[in-house]
């Protein structure tokens, strides 16, 4: 199960004082966990079956801002009702909060209890459903790095977020006596996780100051998807519960490197057998791998948004940051936005290396997943591999370099219209166009220190 706690044993746990609350929680479309603390007693006798919510929560900006033009929900409509559908196999232990357990729970119409079909978990269980009709299974890893800070997240609100402090001084990338200093934050969210049912790799240092990394292994596609956002917020919990803030903000400093969020991803069949790896192919890359790769590239454009679906999301794509900037693939080659890595093994697959970290990873990973289909079922052939500096490269397939480009290439997407319907589609258009409007709409700080005087 991907939790690590059954309703039989939270009932001991309730019965003994070990455990108080539950939190049911929901992913928004930000790839937030929103929801309720429940006193356990109450989740036990009654709420583990459902709870409520307000549908606006599937149609908020970052700020919670109701936005107008969403045709699911609105004020002419009353902002109803949703239905949360705690998924029990993912009832779990959170240690760093006293006494706390989590559920991640699905969203139902609350008349018709019928799936809600833009909320990120049923938009990634559909591509699940479309591969398990094809005997297949998405493996997949998602990297996250982020930014750590010495100050709270209140000194630094206090503060305008300006003046802010890296955890470290210099670039930390992979260093050993560097991280030794983070030791105390770091330590507590690998081991809170592992506390948690999330299997965890490691944390690393990263290729800037106060940059960390959180690997964790491999599993199904809806699994990493919620561990995914379990680690996010754990992250930001953790850290604030010791004094220390974070961002998964994706640029947070033009001085600063962009912090992504890889996704390692592969089919295997039912039994469980990679269907990805084939010995007598070329670095071992099956033919129905090929196809995968070759969706993931003709659709990359589609893709973008799913990735990237901020403003500031497109600042990280510079040349010699580690960021790709064109969507091409290449063996074990860091300057492609898709990469082979694996080789010749097993373990062969696609890392996507588009996506900051401030993606959602539900979304993701389902649109890398309709690509994927997409290649597969047309059999599409494969370009050829690139090989060298893509940064370099004039004639490369670019990718997006604004929200509004990736905007109309996701609204345009029949791939994608057909993948998982055109509401959903509309809906995520919506998204990225209030996005953009809202940032518009607003004076920076560049424009006012840049012209205040010069203008």
């Amino acid at each position: 199960m991907p939790g690590n706690l059954t309703m039989e044993a939270l009932k001991e746990k309730v019965a003994s004082g070990q455990i108080d609350t539950v939190i049911t929680a929901l992913p928004d479309m930000q790839g937030r966990l929103m929801g309720k603390r429940f006193h356990a007693q109450f989740f036990i006798d009654s709420a583990w079956e459902e709870t409520h919510c307000c549908n606006y929560l599937l149609a908020t900006d970052l700020e919670m801002f109701t936005v107008d033009g969403y045709s699911s929900t609105s004020w002419s409509a009353g902002y109803g009702d949703y239905v949360m559908r705690p998924d029990l196999a993912t009832l779990r232990v959170l240690p760093w909060l006293e006494g706390t357990a989590m559920v991640l729970c699905d969203l139902e119409d609350h008349h018709t209890h019928a799936e809600v079909p833009h909320s990120p978990r049923a938009v990634l269980k559909q591509q699940i459903r479309r591969l398990e009709t094809m005997g297949l299974k998405s493996m997949v890893a998602t990297e996250l790095e982020f930014f750590v800070f010495r100050e709270s997240f209140e000194e630094l609100r206090d503060k305008s977020y300006r003046e802010m402090t890296t955890i470290s001084p210099y670039n930390e990338d992979y260093h050993i006596f560097q991280t030794t200093k983070e030791e105390g934050l770091m330590r507590r969210i690998r081991n809170g996780l592992q506390g948690a049912g999330v299997k965890v790799e490691n944390t690393k240092g990263e290729a800037d100051p106060g940059q960390a990394e959180v690997n964790v292994c491999y599993s199904d596609a809806l699994e990493m998807a919620d561990n995914h956002c379990l680690v996010k917020n754990a992250v930001k919990e953790i850290a604030f519960l010791n004094d220390r803030s974070v961002t998964f903000l994706a640029k947070w400093s033009h001085d600063a490197a962009g912090s992504s969020s890889h996704i390692h991803q592969s089919l295997v069949s039912s039994s469980g057998e990679p269907v990805f790896f084939d010995p007598e192919a070329d670095y071992g890359m099956s033919e129905l791998m090929r196809n995968y790769l070759a969706g993931l590239l003709r659709h990359a454009n589609d893709n973008t948004w799913f990735l990237a679906p901020y403003v500031n999301s497109y600042k990280r794509f510079m040349a010699g940051t580690f960021a790709p900037t064109k969507a091409i693939w290449s063996l074990d080659n860091r300057t492609a936005g898709y990469r082979v890595v694996g080789d010749g093994t097993r373990n062969v697959r696609v890392e996507c290396r588009v996506g900051g970290s401030d993606l959602n990873p539900y979304l993701a990973i389902a649109a890398q997943i309709a690509a994927g289909i997409a290649g597969i079922e047309t059999k599409l052939d494969l370009e050829k591999e690139f090989k060298g500096d893509a940064y370099q490269s004039r004639k490369a397939r670019e990718i997006p370099a604004t929200l509004a480009q990736a905007t109309l290439a996701l609204k345009k997407s029949s791939m994608l219209r057909d993948a998982m319907g055109s509401d959903v589609i509309d809906h995520y258009v919506r998204a990225a166009q209030w996005e953009q409007e809202d940032f518009d709409s607003k004076v920076t700080d560049y424009e006012v220190n840049r012209g205040f005087e010069r203008a």
